[in-house]
């Protein structure tokens, strides 16, 4: 059962995705947060597997809030759930950890996968999203992720960053490259420490900015 907390500042949409979530055998709402200071309350009494978080809240903002609690529950998966397609807000999103970020105009099915993909250790990035952070890219704007530490990877580092790039959890990474569970979080770890980042859709966007997928 994913557990979750949704975390908005009206309760019509709080109660409009509950019914949506509450409607999936495999999932369940814990907890609700109408602040940012609130939710970071939350994560402590109930420990949420998955936190739906907006953006425009009250007290600290989604992201201010995304970063406090990545710092202090960084197993706790945080989808960003927004009506901003805004480039700032995004890269400041997945700088601070988030591990995706939605637009609120999404289909309720696509929230429901993005749930699931998070809670099994995949990214979620909205498709709106994904084409203004390449043409970003393409402007020369400023990296999304914090500078890097000396990250040269090893090659079979290297095989498991593209796998993460193509979305693959550590099960499917560990049956593509025919490597085991337990080497796949070892490697992944590796390549975090050494890219300096936070999340995999981090892991995804350094790759972008690297030309390790096409800027298309």
């Amino acid at each position: 059962m994913i557990k979750l907390m949704l975390v908005d500042d009206h309760a019509v949409l709080r109660d409009g995705l509950k019914n949506i979530i509450e409607m999936e055998p495999d999932m369940e709402v814990i907890a609700e947060a109408e602040n940012g200071n609130e939710a970071i309350a939350k994560v402590e009494e109930v420990l949420p597997d998955v936190i739906l978080m907006d953006i425009n809240i009250p007290e600290k903002n989604g992201i201010e809030a995304t970063s406090v609690i990545k710092q202090l529950y960084p197993a706790v998966k945080i989808l960003i759930l927004t009506m901003y397609d805004h480039d700032e807000y995004f890269m400041s999103a997945i700088r601070e950890g988030a591990d995706g970020y939605l637009l609120k105009d999404a289909p309720s099915q696509h929230v429901v996968d993005a749930i699931r993909a998070v809670a099994n250790g995949q990214s979620v990035i909205h498709p709106a999203m994904t084409k203004k952070f390449l043409g970003f890219q393409q402007r020369g704007a400023e990296p999304a992720v914090a500078e890097k530490t000396d990250s040269t990877l090893t090659a079979r580092e290297k095989d498991v960053l593209l796998c993460l790039v193509k979305g693959m959890n550590n099960k499917e990474i560990a049956q593509n490259l025919y490597i085991s569970d337990k080497t796949v979080k070892i490697h992944v770890s590796n390549i975090f420490k050494k890219l300096g980042v936070k999340s995999r859709s981090q892991v995804v966007i350094y790759a972008v900015q690297n030309q390790l997928v096409p800027l298309v």
